[in-house]
């Protein structure tokens, strides 16, 4: 029991080692800034569009390897800049864990952002071309925010500083801060005391 205990850590120190290699030199590739002392845990997926821009803030932690959140993630962090001009910006301190980012013109994670398990921010109703979809507009998460497992953040939202978004969550509608909020659509709950 102790040696398959010990066999497990091993194997996650061995994967965080490559990972943190391996992305190290893709992030220079990509020509992205920041992630100083990071902590990836299995790759991210990256894709950056000419003259778009992403900077990761320090002491970030992506976690896209399986058994890397015992929640359960069921696929790689991915950050995608889509468009001419568009930016991805993460502050210090966020963990990602199975999120997905993408970008047509600016997504904003400020400080201590937590992404719960599988969850997806994307500023744009995607497929551009169809007429049917929408015009693409600015999320800014700000700092603190914890985001719950498999939460859906849509385009044009705001969510304020030390709020908590409910598992499950889609937020179409912006969010104040120091509340905690949850559903589909996401409606605040009550609010929440920050200490």
């Amino acid at each position: 029991m102790i040696f398959g205990r010990y066999l497990y850590l091993a194997k996650f120190l061995l994967i965080k080692i490559f990972s943190n290699f391996f992305m190290k030199w893709k992030l220079l590739l990509f020509g992205i800034t920041g992630a100083k002392h990071s902590n990836f845990y299995g790759q991210t997926y990256i894709y950056k569009a000419n003259n778009s821009f992403i900077k990761l803030g320090n002491r970030l932690t992506f976690r896209s390897y399986p058994n890397s959140n015992l929640i359960g993630i069921n696929r790689n962090c991915s950050l995608s800049t889509l468009r001419f001009n568009s930016q991805i910006v993460i502050g210090d301190y966020c963990g990602l864990s199975g999120t997905v980012i993408g970008a047509f013109t600016k997504i904003e994670l400020g400080k201590g952002v937590m992404c719960g398990a599988n969850t997806l921010i994307t500023d744009s109703d995607w497929h551009i071309d169809d007429p049917r979809s929408g015009v693409c507009k600015p999320i800014t998460i700000e700092d603190n925010v914890w985001l719950g497992e498999g939460v859906k953040v849509l385009k044009g939202v705001t969510i304020g500083k030390n709020s908590v978004i409910g598992a499950g969550s889609i937020v179409t509608k912006s969010i104040p801060a120091n509340v905690i909020a949850a559903g589909n659509p996401c409606r605040i709950i009550k609010q929440h005391i920050v200490f």
